[in-house]
């Protein structure tokens, strides 16, 4: 389903917010014939609302700001008034529909403008230490030299073409007591509702009211912060007239790190012994994301953690979390020893379990080197039981052992 803001149209018509051109047209027939005054005089004003749904949807420009903003929108985009606004008040109950998206109303009524979203790269020690860094960006601010108005005082008129609404309204007969109204952008004003005069328009902005600038915003990355967190800059977006500017909003994107990996405030890391260290003990030394050198000290074992050697605490920086070490331990190659030797080996290491009395009969196997490129038994050849029936087969068939060596 469509992400839309409002549904009340798409109920209106019985339809998903998806619907194509095609389901719009054969929904408003259906209805139309069923709730068309000469035909249903109990219908009141639902044939009204049926063709109100249908002009919106049925009009791409109409359709797309009814999606993303809901009646506030088609208010703006009509300009509201006369019968229009009977038709709004009936449906959407006269309210104001505030903006679902990125468009608002502030505290003081005023139309708030679109956030900027910006994605902002950082690396694990960017977080683990913090970072100031500077961000370059071009947005519209009012024109100083007209302020905002686009030309001289009293130069901005209202288009006379489409009464200051932006937008022209045709209608179309269907059949008889049957008329669609389509809406199209005016091309007088291009959709601005207002005029200004080749000769009374500001020379700097060019009668567009707002001017490119470059903006440099000082961006704080305080310890602690985390993947996908936000840091805004209220009232930093683009400027329009009459409109209160947005947020810019850069959302904190972590980049993967070749050591450490992330977990709240706790890091994990992994680190390749041998079989002798990981038997005996012995220490290591790493560089932290600020740049110490910290010496681990290894009793012999499989994971360890160091205790508050693990990310800053957002705002708590002198609080941390724990770093958990996993020990990967590289198993030597075959042939490493002489077998000769190995009794003297055993005697050194602690003693072999007890090996428990199996009642009954036995079957001795051996492991074999596992090749991962072929599978775990699919294709394998089966050497046992070939006169079995497929359901004993299945039923008998578990999981195989692996040894993988590094």
């Amino acid at each position: 389903m469509a992400n839309v803001a409002d549904t009340k149209l798409y109920d209106i018509l019985s339809v998903p917010p998806g619907a194509s051109e095609n389901e719009l047209k054969k929904a408003y027939r259906k209805l139309a014939k069923e709730y068309h005054p000469d035909k249903n005089p109990n219908a009141g004003d639902k044939f009204k609302e049926i063709s109100f749904a249908y002009e919106v949807l049925s009009n791409p420009e109409k359709r797309e700001l009814y999606d993303r903003y809901g009646e506030q929108g088609l208010r703006e985009g009509s300009g509201g008034g006369g019968g229009m606004d009977d038709i709004f008040s009936h449906i959407f109950g006269g309210g104001l529909f505030s903006f679902m998206g990125n468009q608002t109303r502030s505290r003081n009524g005023r139309r708030r403008g679109e956030d900027m979203m910006h994605p902002l790269k950082v690396s694990l020690e960017d977080l683990y230490n913090g970072k100031t860094t500077k961000l370059q960006l071009s947005k519209n601010v009012l024109c100083s030299a007209c302020s905002g108005q686009g030309g001289k005082s009293g130069a901005v008129q209202k288009c006379s073409a489409c009464r200051g609404r932006g937008v022209r309204i045709m209608i179309r007969q269907l059949a008889p007591g049957m008329v669609q109204q389509m809406q199209s952008v005016c091309s007088d004003c291009n959709g601005e509702g207002e005029v200004i005069n080749e000769k009374d328009r500001c020379k700097k902005c060019e009668g567009k009211k707002v001017i490119k600038e470059v903006k440099i915003l000082e961006v704080h990355v305080d310890k602690g912060m985390k993947h996908g967190q936000r840091i805004t800059f209220t009232g930093e977006a683009d400027q329009a007239p009459g409109v209160e500017p947005g947020d810019i909003v850069l959302l904190l994107q972590e980049k993967e790190h070749e050591v450490f990996q992330r977990d709240g405030n706790d890091l994990h890391m992994t680190y390749k012994i041998g079989l002798v260290e990981a038997l005996c003990g012995f220490q290591f030394t790493f560089k932290h994301l600020d740049g110490r050198q910290i010496v681990v000290k290894y009793p012999p074992g499989c994971v360890r953690v160091v205790r508050g050697e693990g990310m800053p605490q957002y705002r708590n920086p002198f609080e941390k979390g724990d770093l958990y070490i996993k020990f990967d331990v590289q198993f030597p190659e075959n042939n490493w020893i002489n077998p000769d030797k190995l009794s003297e080996l055993e005697d050194l290491l602690p003693s072999r379990p007890e090996v428990p009395n199996i009642i009954g009969d036995t079957e001795e196997v051996e492991l074999q080197e596992f090749d991962s490129t072929r599978g775990s038994g699919g294709g394998q050849r089966r050497e046992a039981y070939n006169d079995s029936s497929d359901e004993e087969s299945s039923s008998h068939h578990g999981p195989g052992v692996q040894c993988a060596h590094q």
